[in-house]
């Protein structure tokens, strides 16, 4: 027995293994750390991520209104208190329904600048696509031309070294060729 009240002296929850002191958070941070703590003593244990809250709906106006009140004399004077809510019950739902369309604004303000966006960013694209097409074609141009020169050089300094061959060969045939033909008149 003298062990059980021995374990049971701790504050917090009573015996077994996980008795764990009752430590009181002063500050939101050691708030946090001991959840934290907590979750971290079984990893395995899923964590409960809440559900995002639901946006708040006014109560829809009625169809059809019995208890209409006018300013008519005779009404109690509790009439006035039920009036006040209904009207503020109204100015509820007015300003929820502004504020949707505000955010619907907003949102389609939104989704118009980023298709302004798209649009200016293709056109720059398709801007600088065509300057380096054109690019392109003039470095193609010029290496074309290049080849060209490089080619009609190459073929003129293979005519002129076949022209010098042949001067060279006449030169050679000229030397040995008699310098008379014999059976002509």
């Amino acid at each position: 027995m003298a062990a059980h009240t021995q374990k049971n002296n701790k504050p917090g929850k009573p015996g077994g293994k996980e008795a764990q002191p009752l430590i009181i958070a002063k500050t939101p941070a050691e708030e946090q750390r001991l959840k934290l703590e907590r979750l971290m003593r079984n990893p395995d244990k899923a964590a409960p991520i809440p559900d995002r809250p639901k946006e708040w709906n006014p109560r829809a106006p009625p169809e059809f209104v019995r208890d209409v009140m006018g300013s008519s004399a005779g009404a109690g004077s509790g009439e006035f208190h039920v009036y006040r809510h209904l009207r503020r019950r109204e100015y509820q739902r007015q300003d929820f329904l502004d504020k949707i369309s505000e955010k619907l604004n907003r949102d389609q303000d939104y989704l118009d600048k980023v298709e302004q966006n798209r649009r200016e960013a293709e056109e720059r694209t398709a801007k600088r696509r065509k300057k380096r097409e054109k690019l392109k074609q003039k470095k193609l141009m010029a290496k074309k031309k290049k080849v060209e020169e490089q080619q009609e050089e190459e073929k003129k300094s293979s005519d002129s070294s076949e022209e010098e061959q042949e001067e060279e060969e006449e030169k050679e045939d000229d030397a040995e060729a008699p310098s008379f033909i014999m059976g002509r008149k």
